[in-house]
């Protein structure tokens, strides 16, 4: 038994969790509400071991957003901006599909898009977007085919080579093909402006965009599901219950997705409690969800100003409780933008088994005053959970792993990525999230 857990308070809880049993809603409000972080992170990490055992993961992809035009007026958010606003972005089909394009030479296998509720793009728009990135993805697989069958391939894809790059990665490391490019795009409240936008019913919407080359949604806008607590921060954006029913449709439709969790700003641990306890109900009925990401609230230039945003404390303890209370979701990630990647690094031992993306940009956080950077090359990703003493896996958007990094092997730069955190693709581009 863990050394925190012997003569813990929480030794009843522990028990329950090696038994197996469901954790109830008390139980889970007192994780939240006990001081004894390493004996709650202990209860985390054996439950995520016993799933995960000791490997963690990474995706290498980047965000683009569309546009920062919204009609919503969300008190919390530092993105969005109206037509008047000379900060205000809206990129066309074009543009997304050009940077794309320099994202794939840095090897990425997701594309993460989402943008503000636009007041007058056409539902064309959208789905013109997904098939010219689609024809991309095409365009550039068959480049890569033929480059490989004339014997010159200059596939930007990372090699597989240890840090030297002498020594050539067994192929037993690689589980899953590297697959085409996944295009993991739209809030659950974009999916309903897009429904009223074309008149179509949701499941209608989501139809057409998966044809068009929709793969998968994202899990943000959930916020907090407390009626009085998104009246609170978001007056006028979807109902909890919208929410879950746009995930619902899209999972009965054979779609898999994430879900967040916006904490530390005007909730009580109780309503973090109720909204774990949604997910997890929804998550019984579809099984849909392949990871939670709790998201810690970024305080600045917005209309919800915090005494005490949320500390490293209070960070590491959600993590702990969500992996513990939500026993049907495989992962919980640390999303190293909002916290930091030492924080995140830390969170690996406290439940997360995974960090998120290599990102290449990322908005949303950053304009609300997240102070980390707007990449991580691969190699820090994989150098920081080698740290953890845990197994660091490159993973596609389901989590499957595509690549794991034995001990003795990590990857190697490519001249695409970024040196020292530099990016041109970051100078040349500054938009996403």
């Amino acid at each position: 038994m863990n050394f925190f857990l012997q003569r813990s308070d929480l030794r009843d809880l522990y028990d329950k969790a090696v038994a197996g049993e469901r954790f109830s809603d008390t139980d889970a409000l007192r994780l939240f509400e006990s001081k004894d972080l390493n004996a709650v992170g202990a209860i985390a990490d054996f439950v995520n071991q016993r799933k995960n055992g000791r490997r963690a993961s990474y995706i290498i992809n980047r965000y683009v957003n569309y546009s920062n035009y919204c009609i919503l007026s969300c008190q919390f958010c530092s993105f969005a901006r109206k037509k008047r606003d000379r900060d205000g972005f809206e990129l066309s089909v074009d543009q997304i599909v050009q940077k794309a394009r320099e994202a794939l030479a840095l090897g990425i296998t997701e594309l993460h898009i989402v943008g503000g509720l636009h007041p007058s793009l056409p539902f064309s728009y959208y789905t013109d977007m997904l098939r010219a990135l689609r024809a991309l993805d095409a365009e550039v697989g068959s480049s890569r085919r033929d480059d490989r069958s004339s014997g010159t391939d200059v596939s930007p894809v990372r090699p597989d080579r240890d840090l030297t790059g002498e020594t050539p990665v067994p192929r037993a490391q690689r589980t899953v093909p590297t697959r085409r490019l996944h295009l993991k795009c739209f809030t659950a409240i974009e999916i309903l402006h897009l429904a009223w936008l074309g008149k179509r019913s949701v499941e209608q919407t989501l139809c057409e965009l998966r044809e068009a080359g929709l793969d998968s949604l994202t899990g943000g806008g959930a916020e907090i599901f407390r009626k009085e607590v998104r009246s609170a921060i978001a007056k006028g954006k979807e109902s909890a219950e919208e929410y879950l029913d746009v995930h619902r449709a899209w999972h009965r439709m054979g779609g898999r997705s994430t879900c967040t969790m916006l904490y530390g700003h005007v909730e009580t641990l109780a309503d973090r409690v109720d909204h774990l306890r949604q997910l997890r109900t929804l998550q019984d009925e579809t099984r849909g969800f392949v990871g939670f990401v709790p998201l810690p609230y970024q305080p600045e230039n917005n209309g919800i100003p915090v005494d005490t945003p949320p500390t490293g404390f209070d960070a590491l303890r959600t993590i702990a409780v969500s992996r513990i209370y939500l026993d049907n979701f495989d992962h919980v990630t640390a999303y190293w933008v909002g916290m930091g990647l030492k924080l995140a690094q830390v969170a690996l031992n406290y439940g997360a088994d995974d960090l998120h993306g290599t990102i290449i940009e990322e908005h949303i956080f950053h304009m609300a005053g997240a102070k980390s950077p707007q990449v991580q090359t691969e190699a820090e990703m994989v150098k920081a959970i080698r740290e953890t003493g845990r197994t660091p896996v490159q993973r596609n958007t389901f989590y499957e792993p595509i690549m794991v990094f034995e001990e003795g092997h990590s990857p190697i730069a490519s001249e695409a990525e970024p040196p020292s955190g530099k990016s041109k693709v970051l100078e040349d581009n500054l938009a996403t999230a």
